[in-house]
């Protein structure tokens, strides 16, 4: 398991990815105002704490997720600007 500190446009983020179990990877990105986390990780648990969180699915490394489309949004990350099918790289300006 690793955490990495990430610059993207010159802002920074932090990264956590690693096997959890074998073939299960868990992979998160946090900035200031919410995260991007992997469909391992649940949504609807977001929504009632009111973050600003999305999902990607399908990945098993921070680099996977950057360049993924968001599959599902709370409703905070859609007040924030971030929809689903946008890439996490892209989103990443609005947290």
């Amino acid at each position: 398991m690793q955490l990495k500190e990430l610059t993207i446009d010159g802002k920074k983020y932090a990264g956590f990815e690693g096997e959890i179990a074998p073939g299960t990877n868990l992979v998160f990105i946090k900035g200031a105002k919410g995260f991007f986390m992997c469909g391992y990780l649940n949504i609807e648990t977001a929504e009632r704490f009111g973050n600003i969180a999305a999902i990607v699915s399908g990945i098993k490394s921070i680099d996977d997720m950057l360049n993924s489309n968001i599959a599902k949004v709370s409703s905070k990350a859609l007040e924030a600007g971030i929809t689903a099918g946008m890439t996490v790289k892209e989103a990443l300006k609005l947290i």
